[in-house]
C-alpha cells in the first residue's frame, strides 16, 4: 500500500464533498439536529397526566385531638406537575371519562378513610378498609408507573407528617391494559414506525431512481395524469403497508405474545392510510433530490422526529411541554395512538375516528402537494 495514493484518493473525496454543498451541510447539521432531537425528547418526565379524584372521605376527629382529613393531605401532597387533577363526586361518571380517553385514572378515597387509617394504626389486626382505589388506563406503562409512583410518594409523605406507620394500600382495578407489559405498549408503535420508515424510504428512492433513468419523464409523456401516477403509487404502498403490518402483528402475537383486545382490521386501516401519507411525502422529497445519494440525506430529518416525537418509545406526555405540539405535526403520532387504542383498549372506529381523520387530512394534503410537484417538474 502506497500512502501517497491513499492521500490522493482522500483528497479527491474531500474535494467532491467540498463542492457538494448539500452533503457538506448535512455532515454538520444532521449530527446537531439529531443531538437536539434526542436530548429534548428524552429530557422530560411524564407531566400533566389528567386524573380524576373522587373523595368520599369525611375526615375524622382523633379522640382527644383535632379534626383531620388524611385524604385531603394526600391530595395536597400529590405532585401537581405530574398529575393534572380534577375533582368529581361520582365514581361512575369519573370512570366513564377514563373509558372515553379523557382521563388516565380515577383515584377513589372510600368513606371513613381517615378514621379507618387511624383505627388500623392503633390496631394492625383491625379488618377495616384502608385502601385507596385506582381505576386506571394502564395501557401506557410509563404513565401508569408515574400515576402509581406519585400516589405512593404522597402516601409516604403524609404518613410521615402524621407520625403513622402507613397501613394504607393501593387497590388497582384497571379500566384498560390489565397486566400490560412494555412490549404490549411498544409493538403497536413499532408497527406504525416501520411502515412509515420503509414506505417513505422506498418511495423516495424509487422516484429519484425513475427520475435519474428517465422513466418518470416517459410516464409523464403518456396520457397518464400526475394525479393518476400518485394515486397508483398510493394504492400500491397502501396495500404493501398493510401487508407489512400483518407480518409484524403475526410476529408480535406468535413470538412476543402481545396483547390484542380489539379488532385489528381497524389498526390495518390506520396503517394503510399512513402508508399513503408516506408515499406522498416520499414523492415530495424526491423532487428536491437529483440523485439517490442526495435523497438519502433527507432521511435523518424525516426519521428522527417520527422516531422520538410520535410516542413510539416514549409517551407524548413525557416530551417537554413546549415541544409536545410538534408531535401532532408528525403523521405516525396518530397511527401509533390508534393502533394502541385498538389493540390494548379494544376501541372501534367510533373512538379512533379523530386519528383516522387526521391521517386522511395528512394524506389529502401530501397527495395534493405530490401532484403539484410532478406538475411543476413536467412544466
Amino acid at each position: 500500500m502506497k500512502l501517497y495514493r491513499v492521500f490522493a484518493v482522500s483528497r479527491r473525496v474531500f474535494g467532491e464533498i467540498r463542492n457538494d454543498r448539500r452533503t457538506l451541510a448535512l455532515l454538520f447539521i444532521a449530527p446537531i439536529f439529531a443531538m437536539f432531537v434526542f436530548g429534548l425528547a428524552f429530557s422530560g418526565d411524564v407531566e400533566n397526566v389528567h386524573v380524576i379524584i373522587v373523595n368520599n372521605d369525611k375526615g375524622f376527629t382523633v379522640p382527644g385531638g383535632n379534626y383531620t382529613s388524611l385524604s385531603d393531605e394526600i391530595i395536597s401532597n400529590l405532585d401537581q406537575n405530574t398529575l393534572d387533577i380534577t375533582m368529581m363526586d361520582s365514581e361512575e361518571l369519573a370512570v366513564s371519562q377514563v373509558e372515553a380517553g379523557k382521563a388516565y385514572a380515577v383515584i377513589v378515597f372510600p368513606e371513613k378513610f381517615t378514621e379507618n387509617v387511624y383505627t388500623k394504626s392503633k390496631n394492625p389486626n383491625s379488618p377495616v378498609n384502608t385502601r385507596i382505589n385506582i381505576r386506571a388506563d394502564e395501557s401506557i406503562v410509563n404513565i401508569k408507573n408515574a400515576i402509581y409512583g406519585t400516589v405512593s410518594d404522597s402516601i409516604t409523605t403524609t404518613m410521615n407528617q402524621n407520625g403513622f406507620k402507613s397501613p394504607i394500600t393501593i387497590n388497582s382495578n384497571p379500566v384498560y391494559g390489565n397486566n400490560a407489559q412494555f412490549i404490549d405498549f411498544f409493538v403497536p408503535g413499532i408497527i406504525a414506525f416501520v411502515v412509515y420508515l420503509l414506505t417513505t424510504l422506498l418511495t423516495l428512492i424509487t422516484f429519484v431512481g425513475e427520475r435519474v433513468n428517465g422513466t418518470l419523464e416517459r410516464l409523464l409523456a403518456t396520457p397518464l395524469t400526475e394525479g393518476e401516477i400518485v394515486a397508483g403509487y398510493g394504492l400500491t404502498f397502501g396495500v404493501l403497508g398493510t401487508i407489512q403490518a400483518v407480518l409484524l402483528l403475526v410476529i408480535g402475537i406468535l413470538v412476543f405474545n402481545i396483547m390484542v383486545v380489539g379488532n385489528v382490521i381497524y389498526a390495518f386501516i390506520t396503517i394503510a392510510l399512513l402508508a399513503i401519507v408516506c408515499q406522498a411525502l416520499g414523492i415530495l422529497l424526491s423532487s428536491l433530490a437529483n440523485r439517490i445519494e442526495q435523497a438519502i440525506q433527507f432521511l435523518p430529518f424525516v426519521i428522527l422526529p417520527a422516531f422520538l416525537l410520535s410516542g413510539v418509545f416514549w409517551p407524548v406526555e413525557a416530551i417537554p411541554a413546549w415541544l409536545r405540539p410538534l408531535s401532532y405535526l408528525v403523521p405516525p403520532t396518530y397511527a401509533v395512538a390508534a393502533n394502541r387504542a385498538v389493540m390494548l383498549k379494544g376501541w372501534g372506529l367510533d373512538m379512533i375516528w379523530p386519528d383516522i381523520l387526521a391521517l386522511i387530512l395528512f394524506a389529502v394534503f401530501f397527495l395534493a402537494l405530490a401532484v403539484w410537484s410532478l406538475k411543476r417538474k413536467k412544466s
